[in-house]
C-alpha cells in the first residue's frame, strides 16, 4: 500500500470514479459531523481573509482499491475507508455550485461541476466522479444534478441542505469574499491521506483491519508519556507529587479535559480536544531541555486540576457569592464557560482579581447564555466565544467590566448579546418552551421564582417540579371559547392559541403536572393556588387566563429578566435585522424537497403573525424555497411572485416535481407539511425531551403512568379506539416489549424493547401514542440515532410497512421527523399494525445477534452469531 497527502481536488482530478462497495454502510454524517467540518473550514477561511497563514487542516484519510480502467479511459477506484469524508466534500462541492448558480455565476459554477462533480464525457453510471452505494444514489445523483428532488429526507439531503444554509448565512453576514475563500478552502486546502492498495490486495480484509482496532492511548496518555521522558531525573517525584494526585482527582475523562483548557487559557482559542497532544507537545517543546521548567509547567496544570473541580462541582468553592454563580451554570449545563471561569479562577488564586470581581464577571457569562435563549437565538458559535475570552479580553481593566465589554461586541449577529428591548419583544412573542434544552428552560423560571425572594424558599432538589403550560398545549372547547373572544382579523382561536401557548408569559413550574393537565382554568386555578411558588399564586389570582393575562404576565416577567441578567453596553451594539427573518430564512433552506409549510406555521416558529409572514416574503421574493410556503389550507398564495420576472412557470408543477401531491381543489396534501415543531427539528432546535421509562420504583409508582394514560385515552377516544390500542400494546408485550409513558400533562405511550447486555442495554421504540390529540407518531427522527436504525435503508422499510397499512400515508419527505397518522388507524388496522412491531422487533433481534461481542484489545471481533 502506498500514501501521499494530497488536496481534494488533486484527488478527484482525471477522468476518475470512486465507488462506494456494497459492504460499506450508508453515509450517515449528521449536524454534529458536518458543524465539526464546517468549523474548520471557517477557521482557515478567516486566516486566509485576516492575512494569516492558514495551519494545515488533516481532514483524515481514504483508503482506495484499483478497480481496473474501464472502456472509454476512466480509472475506477473501490472506496474502502473515508467514504463518509469524501461524499461529505462532494456534496459540499454540490452546494457551493448551486450557491454560484443563485448568483447567476455560471463561470465558477460550472468548474465546480465539471471539474470536481462530473466526466463530463461521460454517460451513465461513469458520469459521476463519485458512486456512492445503491441506497444513497439516488438521493445523491439529485443533488449532482440539481434535480427538483434535490435535498430531500435522508442524510444526504440533509447534509446538502446544511451547506445550502451555511452558505447562505455566512455569505449575509461576511460577503461574496468569505465565500469564494470558502470554495478556496474546500478544494484546495484541507489536506487528505490517500493510500491506495496494490492490485490483487483483498479489500474486504483491508476494511476489516481498518475498522476493528484495538483501544488506543488517549490524548493525555501520550502527553504524559511525552513529558515523563524529558524529566529522567525528577520524573519519580514529579510523577508521585504532582502528576498521580492530579490524575486521581480528575479521572481520565476530566484529565482529558484539563490538558484541553490549559491550551485554551493560555490563549489558543483554536485548541481542539482531538488534537490537545499534537499542540501541547508543541507549546511544551521549548521546555524539553529544562527539566525545572517542566516540572513547573505541571505544577501549573495540577493547580488548574483543583480549580477544575470548583467548576464542576461548585460546592468546592469557599466563597458564597462566586460559588452561588458557579451552580447557577453547572445546572444550565455543558462546558460552555469552563475557559472563562477556570481562568477568572487562575486570577483570584494568584490575587489578581476578588472573588466577588469574577462572580461579576460571570454572571455577564450568565446573562449573555440567558438573554440568547430568552431572544431564541442559536446556541452556535457560542464555544468559540467563550474559547476567545481568556486571550481577547482587555487586561488592562477589571475582569467584569472586560468581560462585559468583549460580550457586547456584535463582532457579527450570530454573536449578538440581546438588549433589553430585543429581551421584552421576545419574551411576548417567542415561542419559549421550543427554544434549547429543557433543562435551560426550567432554570431560567427557577430564578424568576427565586426573584420573589420568598421567606421560605422551595426545596429545588426534592419538589420534582416541571415546567407547565397554564393554557394547555391540547385545550378542551372551553378554552377555544375563551380565546375566540380575543383574536385579531383573519386569526382563528387555534392560530392565537398556537402564538401563545409555548411563550414564557403562559409557562410555570410545578409539581402537579398530571392533575392540572388540559383542565379549564378554574380547576387549575385552585390547584396553583395551593402551591408554594409565588408565580403560581399570582396566576391563581386572575380572574381568567386568555391572551390579555399571558402578555400581562410576560410582561412583568421580562421586567424581572432584565433585572436579573443585566445586558450588554449598549452603546457598543449594532441594530441588527429582527433575528426572526434571519431564523425564517434558515428554516426555508432547511425544508426538505416534498415538503410545505404555512405562513402561520412560519410565524408560530418565529414568533410572529402570518401577515407579517406573508409580507416579508412578498417584499423579498428571491427568498430561497419561498414557493414552498403556502396557505394554510395547502394553497398557492394569490400574491407570490418568482423572483426572475421572466418566469411565468406555475409553482405547483415544481412542487409536484419536489414530491408533493395535490387533489382537485389544488390543495397541497397535508401528510407534506411542516408544522411549526417540524420546522423547529429541522433546524436543530427541538426540545421535546425524548420518552424514557418511568423511573419510579414503588409499585403503585410503576402504575400512575399508566392510569392516567388509560384515563386520558377513554376520556378522549372512542370505545373501539380504546380497545383497539389496548390490544395492540398488548400484543407489543407478548412479544417481549414493554410500556413508557411521557412526563407532559398528555400522558403519552412509547413501546418499548431493550436490547443488549445487563448494565449496557439500550432501549428503542417506533411509535409515540398520544391518546388526547389522537395521534401516532412514528419516531424516525429518535430512530436515525440509533442502531439499526441508524441505517437509512432501516428506516425508509419501516416507513414502506407503515404506508402499506390502510389509511396510512407517511410523506418520505420526512423521513428525519415524526410524521403522524390517526390513532383511531392504530387501533382498528390491528392486524397490519401488528405486523408491523413484529417485524420491528424480529429486526432488532437480529441485529442485536450480529453485533460484534465485548474482545480484548487487539483481538479479532467475535460475534454472537
Amino acid at each position: 500500500m502506498q500514501a501521499h497527502e494530497v488536496t481534494f481536488s488533486k484527488l478527484v482530478e482525471g477522468e476518475k470514479q470512486f465507488q462506494v462497495p456494497l459492504y460499506q454502510r450508508t453515509y450517515s454524517w449528521e449536524q454534529e459531523q458536518l458543524q465539526q467540518l464546517w468549523d474548520d473550514v471557517g477557521e482557515l477561511v478567516d486566516d486566509r481573509l485576516e492575512g494569516r497563514k492558514p495551519s494545515a487542516h488533516f481532514l483524515g484519510s481514504v483508503v482506495l482499491a484499483p478497480d481496473g480502467v474501464v472502456a472509454g479511459g476512466i480509472q475506477r477506484w473501490l472506496v474502502v475507508d473515508g467514504q463518509q469524508r469524501l461524499t461529505t466534500l462532494m456534496l459540499a462541492c454540490t452546494a457551493l455550485r448551486d450557491h454560484y448558480r443563485g448568483r447567476d455565476e455560471a463561470k465558477k459554477a460550472d468548474r465546480i461541476h465539471n471539474l470536481l462533480l462530473v466526466n463530463s464525457y461521460q454517460d451513465g453510471n461513469d458520469h459521476y466522479r463519485l458512486l456512492p452505494t445503491q441506497a444513497d444514489r439516488a438521493a445523491y445523483t439529485a443533488c449532482v444534478h440539481a434535480r427538483p428532488q434535490a435535498g430531500g429526507a435522508g442524510n444526504i439531503g440533509t447534509a446538502y441542505r446544511y451547506f445550502l444554509g451555511a452558505l447562505a448565512a455566512g455569505e449575509e453576514s461576511r460577503g461574496q469574499a468569505w465565500t469564494d475563500e470558502v470554495g478556496t478552502v474546500l478544494i484546495n486546502c484541507l489536506s487528505i491521506v490517500s493510500i491506495t492498495a496494490s492490485e490483487g490486495d483483498n479489500v474486504y480484509r483491508i476494511f476489516e483491519s481498518i475498522n476493528n482496532t484495538g483501544v488506543g492511548l488517549s490524548q493525555s496518555d501520550l502527553l504524559r508519556n511525552y513529558l515523563f521522558m524529558y524529566l529522567p531525573t525528577r520524573g519519580e517525584s514529579v510523577y508521585r507529587d504532582l502528576w498521580l494526585p492530579m490524575q486521581k482527582l480528575l479521572g481520565p475523562a476530566n484529565l482529558e479535559l484539563l490538558v484541553w483548557l490549559d491550551l485554551v487559557v493560555a490563549g489558543d482559542s483554536r485548541a481542539k480536544q482531538s488534537d490537545v497532544y499534537r499542540d501541547q507537545k508543541r507549546r511544551l517543546e521549548p521546555l524539553t531541555r529544562d527539566e525545572a521548567a517542566l516540572e513547573a509547567a505541571i505544577t501549573t496544570l495540577a493547580d488548574r486540576a483543583g480549580r477544575l473541580m470548583r467548576i464542576r462541582e461548585p460546592e468546592r468553592e469557599n466563597d458564597p457569592e462566586l460559588r452561588e454563580v458557579l451552580e447557577r451554570l453547572a445546572r444550565w449545563g455543558g462546558q460552555i464557560h469552563y475557559p472563562l471561569a477556570l481562568w477568572l479562577l487562575d486570577l483570584v488564586d494568584s490575587g489578581r482579581t476578588t472573588a466577588p470581581e469574577a462572580a461579576e464577571a460571570l454572571r455577564y457569562a450568565e446573562s449573555y447564555l440567558v438573554r440568547r435563549l430568552l431572544a431564541g437565538l442559536s446556541t452556535t458559535g457560542n464555544n468559540r466565544v467563550f474559547m476567545e475570552l481568556p486571550r481577547e479580553v482587555d487586561k488592562d481593566t477589571s475582569p467584569a467590566e472586560a468581560v462585559r465589554r468583549f460580550l457586547s461586541r456584535n463582532k457579527t449577529g450570530a454573536r449578538t448579546w440581546p438588549g433589553d428591548a430585543a429581551v421584552r419583544e421576545a419574551v411576548r412573542t417567542r415561542p419559549f418552551y421550543k427554544t434549547g434544552r429543557g433543562g435551560q428552560r426550567f432554570q431560567v423560571l427557577r430564578r424568576l421564582e427565586e426573584s420573589h425572594d420568598a421567606s421560605e424558599p422551595v426545596d429545588y432538589a426534592k419538589a420534582r417540579l416541571t415546567v407547565e403550560h397554564v393554557l394547555p398545549q391540547t385545550p378542551a372547547q372551553q378554552w377555544f371559547d375563551l380565546l375566540a373572544e380575543e383574536t385579531e382579523d383573519g386569526e382563528s382561536p387555534g392560530e392565537l392559541h398556537e402564538r401563545l401557548v409555548h411563550t414564557l408569559g403562559n409557562l410555570t413550574l410545578s409539581g402537579d403536572n398530571a392533575r392540572l393537565s388540559n383542565h379549564p382554568f378554574h380547576r387549575k386555578q385552585e390547584i396553583l393556588d395551593s402551591s408554594a411558588l409565588r408565580m403560581n399564586q399570582h396566576i391563581a389570582a386572575q380572574d381568567r387566563w386568555g391572551r390579555a393575562e399571558i402578555l400581562a404576565r410576560a410582561d412583568e416577567l421580562a421586567e424581572r429578566a432584565v433585572r436579573l441578567w443585566p445586558g450588554p453596553i449598549e452603546g457598543l451594539v449594532r441594530a441588527d435585522e429582527w433575528a426572526g427573518w434571519q431564523e425564517l430564512r434558515a428554516a426555508l433552506l432547511a425544508m426538505p424537497a416534498g415538503t410545505w409549510t404555512a405562513y402561520g406555521d412560519l410565524a408560530a416558529l418565529i414568533g410572529t403573525h402570518a401577515n407579517p409572514v406573508g409580507q416579508h416574503i412578498a417584499a423579498h421574493p428571491g427568498l430561497h424555497g419561498a414557493h414552498r410556503v403556502l396557505t394554510s389550507d395547502g394553497r398557492i398564495s394569490d400574491g407570490f411572485r418568482w423572483s426572475d420576472e421572466q418566469r411565468t412557470d406555475d409553482p405547483r408543477t415544481l412542487l409536484e416535481a419536489e414530491g408533493i401531491p395535490f387533489d382537485q381543489a389544488s390543495r397541497a396534501h397535508r401528510s407534506h407539511r411542516l408544522t411549526a415543531g417540524d420546522l423547529r427539528t429541522l433546524l436543530g432546535r427541538e426540545t421535546e425531551d425524548e420518552p424514557a421509562p418511568a423511573g419510579n420504583s414503588t409499585e403503585e409508582g410503576r402504575h400512575r403512568p399508566a392510569e392516567r394514560f388509560e384515563d386520558q385515552l377513554s376520556a378522549n377516544q372512542r370505545p373501539e379506539t380504546v380497545a383497539g390500542v389496548l390490544s395492540a400494546l398488548r400484543f407489543w408485550e407478548e412479544q417481549g416489549g414493554r410500556r413508557a409513558y411521557g412526563a407532559a400533562s398528555e400522558t403519552s405511550c412509547f413501546p418499548m424493547v431493550d436490547v443488549g447486555p445487563a448494565g449496557g442495554t439500550r432501549t428503542l421504540w417506533p411509535l409515540g401514542i398520544y391518546p388526547v390529540s389522537g395521534t401516532v407518531e412514528v419516531v424516525f427522527q429518535y430512530l436515525k440515532r440509533r442502531p439499526p436504525f441508524d441505517d437509512e435503508p432501516l428506516r425508509r422499510e419501516l416507513m414502506a410497512r407503515m404506508n402499506a397499512v390502510q389509511g396510512i400515508d407517511l410523506a418520505e419527505a420526512k423521513l428525519d421527523l415524526r410524521p403522524s397518522f390517526p390513532l383511531e388507524v392504530f387501533a382498528t388496522q390491528s392486524e397490519a399494525i401488528r405486523s408491523v412491531l413484529e417485524w420491528f422487533i424480529h429486526t432488532v433481534a437480529l441485529a442485536e445477534a450480529r453485533r460484534p461481542i465485548d474482545n480484548e484489545p487487539g483481538t479479532p471481533p467475535r460475534f454472537t452469531s
